[in-house]
């Protein structure tokens, strides 16, 4: 019969190894930081940098002591970032059209208007894109997609029009980003949207 043995503390420069590991992972990377996360990453932060001036001394007790306590908040954190991250997926994947009704492109494209004029950069950003997709709709350059979300859209503009793929890609992007994320446009953000529009509501597909 074998008997358990205590798992063993790992030394300050694999506490620091684990620590970096830990904070190069897409959830700190990618997930936009609430207050608390912000507060949590600067601390796995402080962890590391005194684990990195402990590096030199050997594991003992305060080193042990530290690794425990950085383990403890990497849990906490991901339990708080991996909720949002999930969220943010299943919103992602929402459809750009809100609603049962069909409007037209030449109505987003009023839409987009008004709310600019009120300095509603993100909204009119939204309408931008949504009057791209219907137009293109309206022109037979893409099928109506009911559901369609605004990455699948950019992808088959891209495909109609190739020179345009990587502007449909940064307006989709734009438009998850500050329709589904904590992002907001700018007016340069809208300035570009509104030439991206008019180009792929006007150009003929390759």
């Amino acid at each position: 019969m074998t008997t358990g043995r205590p798992f063993p503390a790992p030394d300050a420069d694999e506490a620091r190894r684990l620590l970096q590991e830990e904070l190069a992972k897409p959830a700190y990377v990618e997930a936009q930081p609430s207050i608390v996360e912000r507060i949590l990453g600067d601390l796995l932060r402080g962890i590391a940098r005194l684990l990195d001036g402990m590096g030199g001394l050997g594991a003992g007790p305060g080193t042990v002591v530290v690794a425990i306590g950085a383990a403890l908040v990497i849990v906490v954190a991901v339990l708080l970032i991996k909720p949002r991250l999930n969220a943010r997926g299943k919103k992602r994947d929402a459809a750009v059209f809100d609603g049962d009704v069909r409007r037209s492109a030449a109505y987003h494209r009023r839409r987009a208007a008004g709310l600019a004029a009120e300095a509603d950069w993100t909204g009119a950003v939204a309408e931008l894109l949504r009057a791209t997709i219907r137009s293109a709709e309206e022109r037979l350059v893409i099928e109506e997609q009911p559901g369609r979300t605004a990455t699948e859209a950019a992808v088959q503009l891209g495909d109609a029009f190739p020179a345009r793929s990587a502007d449909a890609a940064w307006l989709a992007e734009l438009f998850n980003e500050t329709h589904y994320g904590s992002g907001t446009a700018t007016e340069e953000d809208h300035r570009r949207a509104a030439g991206i529009e008019g180009l792929l509501s006007s150009e003929r597909p390759e």
